[in-house]
């Protein structure tokens, strides 16, 4: 039950983000959520996409360096403390959190975080015994 992420590796130079932008946008690729982190050279753009094999095809005949990387995606509640009834989860078998970001869906009345841990089966099983809600790629193409 974990999704593809992209990562794209990109200079952090003008123009270099619109270029990821506009490789995606020829193809039709619909963008669900992103992340941006960045070093005064280069970032990582994190993504998660409508079709990733497209994706990664359009991106490498651009020039980027792409990789895809497994993630959780799960529903939490859109209220004060929701990410944190979700990290408890965590708490017990010592599951660090690697990274995370967020999105929103207007199909839902949950906020959606997408996240990268340490131990990503340990971390499945922590979401499942406590019932939180853990999406395929199929649910993620239906927001």
């Amino acid at each position: 039950m974990t999704v593809k992420q992209i990562s794209v590796f990109i200079e952090n130079k003008e123009g270099r983000m619109k270029k990821t932008m506009k490789a995606l946008g020829k193809e039709n690729i619909n963008i669900r959520a992103l992340s941006l982190a960045d070093t005064s050279k280069y970032g990582i753009l994190r993504l998660i996409v409508s079709d990733n094999e497209a994706a990664v095809k359009a991106l490498e005949e651009d020039g980027f360096i792409v990789r895809e990387t497994e993630v959780l995606v799960v529903f939490i509640p859109d209220q004060p403390n929701g990410l944190n009834t979700v990290l408890e989860s965590f708490e017990k078998d010592k599951i660090n959190v690697e990274y995370l970001y967020a999105f929103v869906s207007n199909k839902v009345d949950e906020a959606i975080v997408v996240m990268r841990l340490e131990n990503m089966e340990a971390g499945k099983s922590a979401l499942e015994k406590n019932n939180i809600t853990i999406l395929t790629e199929e649910d993620i193409k239906n927001l």
